[in-house]
């Protein structure tokens, strides 16, 4: 289990020419060959023999040792005097927030946007949308914690949608026009339609969302709208410049991380991240060691 990590280099392969024993490494969730037809096109997801293989395919990093294919283009030399819980944020959430949300929603600066679902991928969402300077965001949650985060973190106007209702809501704050970014990062039917009422004419539906049942696209009032519609799986080719605006503290992702454990509390762990709500945890660190 597991697809996010840093850890300490213990032995390498006789085909890794980038990395040596001893070096400190961010794990990337995503295995790169560098060689395929999608690699050379940065689609890394994709990779023909890679791709999201940890805890999927093959053993996760969720232990004290993992094997990491292509290591060559699979990790990434950690800094100096960078905190482990910003640098593990780098290993999923923050580019997979970055990558099938702000930039495949296009934000810019000015514009009005908002993020359906203030979990952990949405907060990186929400972090890594200041580099674009939107005017306003929208956070939608059931979880008034969570919201409260979602508010120190840059959300300018909060929605508990178990309350009242998100649609009606966004829609009369913002004149009945609704936002130019709609960002569904939770993944069920119901905040899916949330990003389909509320897109204005012009706007852009990016679901970063893993979804496990089908949802009901509205093609007979969105035609004619001229949005567009993003989905994706993170290819982790924005890593090396998120890596630098975490060095220069330009944002600070261990924010996100509210609880840790050791290994043998792993059930602990899990029990905390599970009761979320009742806990107030985002992202839990497990360290090895």
């Amino acid at each position: 289990m597991g697809h996010e990590g840093i850890g300490l280099i213990e032995e390498v392969g006789e085909a890794v020419a980038n990395f040596k024993k001893g070096d400190r490494v961010l794990i990337s969730c995503v295995t790169s060959c560098g060689r395929c037809s999608y690699c050379k096109k940065q689609l890394y997801a994709h990779c023909q023999d890679g791709g999201w293989i940890l805890g999927h395919k093959i053993n996760g990093t969720q232990a004290e040792y993992v094997r990491i294919p292509h290591a060559d283009n699979s990790l990434y030399l950690a800094p100096s005097g960078v905190d482990d819980a910003a640098l593990l944020m780098l290993s999923d959430i923050l580019p997979t927030g970055f990558e099938i949300g702000v930039l495949s929603g296009q934000v810019k600066p000015g514009d009005t946007i908002a993020i359906i679902g203030a979990g952990p991928i949405g907060m990186a969402t929400l972090l890594t949308s200041k580099f674009y300077a939107p005017a306003r965001t929208f956070m939608v949650d059931l979880d008034d914690s969570r919201l409260e985060t979602a508010k120190r973190f840059g959300a300018t106007d909060l929605v508990n949608s178990g309350r009242e209702k998100a649609v009606d809501r966004i829609l009369s704050m913002t004149d009945g026009v609704g936002v130019d970014v709609a960002i569904e990062a939770v993944g069920i039917p119901a905040t899916f339609d949330i990003c389909q009422k509320i897109i204005k004419p012009g706007g852009h539906i990016a679901n970063v969302g893993v979804h496990g049942k089908s949802v009901e696209l509205h093609l007979e009032e969105l035609w004619i709208k001229n949005i567009t519609l993003t989905t994706g799986l993170v290819s982790t080719y924005s890593t090396p410049m998120l890596l630098n605006t975490v060095k220069s503290k330009t944002i600070a992702p261990e924010q996100l991380v509210t609880h840790r454990f050791k290994m043998n509390d792993m059930l602990k762990a899990y029990e905390v991240f599970a009761n979320a709500s009742k806990e107030k945890s985002m992202k839990v660190l497990i360290s090895a060691e």
